[in-house]
């Protein structure tokens, strides 16, 4: 219920940032612009996230007689879950990790690369697979598109008003928009804002879909083991993958190359597992 609680109030904060920065930058036909394409980006992605992101990483959907394993453990948990049982993906990467996507329980999908089934033993491996179906069962892959697109959105405009300032043309009826060095301002700042409301949308998800995810398995220490092979085996091998999606990752994917836990899309391990092993099996 906190983690609940907290996600609204920051999903709250990021459409404000986005609502007050067009107002500031175009009055109130750039409130009512930021207003509209946030809602067609947003439409975008809850209908198309999970295609694009799957195409992105070339995963390829597995049958349940080429991976009886992986099927079977989705299976179990997506009915201790009470869910509809998700699409499985397997992705050719050396890279262990995995990810879970789709608008909802009933068009979901869960996705794992060749070096987690290769890292990861049976107890570990549905630890793993139940934070992903938590993460469905949540609607945490919804979240995450909104909160990346309203964050993107912000994004795109702070670009068009950078240049915008550069060349001097800023918005003549409003003096607040009449100075290019107020808007260069502007555009680095409401962009950062934004991305550390994004990041802090994923960082609590992370953690629900932690305690959601053992309760789901039944103990929290497949999960908490998993991960502490993943926390080396991520940095050893990082995964090519797109800033913009590493939040769907079971750990981040670009670990190798993080320098500040305030730009991470996810908690450090260490906090994570520590209170993974605080959870005592109902």
């Amino acid at each position: 219920m906190k983690n609940t609680f907290k996600t609204t109030i920051l999903l709250t904060i990021l459409t404000v940032i986005l609502i007050v920065f067009g107002n500031i930058v175009g009055g109130k036909n750039g409130m009512f612009f930021a207003l509209m394409f946030a809602a067609i980006m947003n439409l975008g992605a809850y209908w198309f996230s999970d295609r694009l992101i799957l195409a992105m990483y070339r995963a390829k959907e597995v049958s349940e007689a080429d991976a009886p394993r992986l099927h079977r453990v989705v299976q179990n948990l997506a009915l201790k879950a009470g869910i509809p049982k998700p699409k499985v993906y397997y992705m050719n990467s050396p890279s262990p990790n995995a990810f879970a996507t789709g608008r909802n329980p009933a068009h979901a999908a869960v996705a794992v690369t060749e070096g987690i089934m290769n890292l990861l033993d049976e107890h570990e491996l549905e630890g793993v697979l139940a934070h992903e179906i938590a993460h469905v069962k949540n609607r945490d892959t919804l979240i995450s598109a909104v909160a990346a697109t309203i964050a993107g959105a912000i994004v795109m405009i702070a670009n068009m008003v950078k240049w915008a300032a550069i060349f001097g043309m800023g918005h003549r009826d409003n003096d607040r928009g009449s100075n290019p060095f107020a808007l260069l301002a502007l555009a680095v700042v409401a962009p950062l804002a934004a991305t550390v409301v994004q990041l802090a949308i994923s960082r609590t998800r992370e953690f629900k879909a932690d305690a959601s995810g053992a309760q789901i398995a039944g103990s929290p220490m497949g999960l908490a083991g998993a991960l502490r092979k993943l926390e080396s085996a991520s940095r050893l091998v990082p995964m090519g993958a797109n800033p913009a999606t590493a939040h769907l990752f079971i750990v981040n994917p670009l670990s190798g190359r993080s320098f500040l836990n305030l730009f991470s899309t996810h908690p450090p391990i260490k906090e994570r597992i520590a209170r993974l092993t605080e959870i005592r099996p109902e």
